[in-house]
């Protein structure tokens, strides 16, 4: 299981994704550019110091990734697509992200093997998406067992 950040905006939300990564042992690939400066102080006081503990890979550009990436299904977390709590999760499932202010590009669509989408409220639009993917990276670790110090199930 990773975690893919395309093009992220607001530091705060990178490193609060970065922290829980880091503290559930889940991989994250963050793909540039990016809306801030990585020096920026807002990352590093959302990350606190969990930052350093992070499995990061950094990416150039979505090509870049996409040239790079391990073996794995790109499952989209999107306004527009299927309950994530009626898909089928394995362990080598890569969870993509879009930025905050313009969610994921057609070349990210496009790339998708699944497109997933938190069921909300009529005319509510999005969560922010360091809850969006605590959520269902929350349901990919429970489906597959690979909780922190559990065997993951077979896929």
């Amino acid at each position: 299981m990773r975690l893919v950040l395309n093009s992220p905006d607001i530091p705060q939300n990178t490193g609060t994704i970065l922290r829980m990564a880091a503290c559930l042992g889940v991989p994250v690939d963050l793909v540039f550019p990016l809306g801030f400066l990585w020096s920026d102080s807002r990352l590093r006081r959302a990350g606190l110091d969990y930052l350093p503990q992070a499995s990061l890979t950094r990416h150039d550009s979505w090509a870049a990734f996409v040239r790079d990436r391990p073996p794995g299904r790109l499952v989209l977390l999107t306004t527009a697509g299927a309950p994530y709590t009626d898909f089928s999760f394995n362990g080598q499932d890569q969870l993509v992200v879009g930025s905050e202010s313009a969610g994921a590009p057609a070349a990210v669509h496009a790339a998708a093997d699944a497109r997933l989408a938190i069921p909300m409220m009529p005319g509510m639009r999005s969560l922010n998406v360091a809850v969006a993917s605590a959520m269902v990276l929350g349901e990919a670790l429970r489906q597959t067992s690979a909780w922190p110090g559990r065997l993951p199930v077979a896929s």
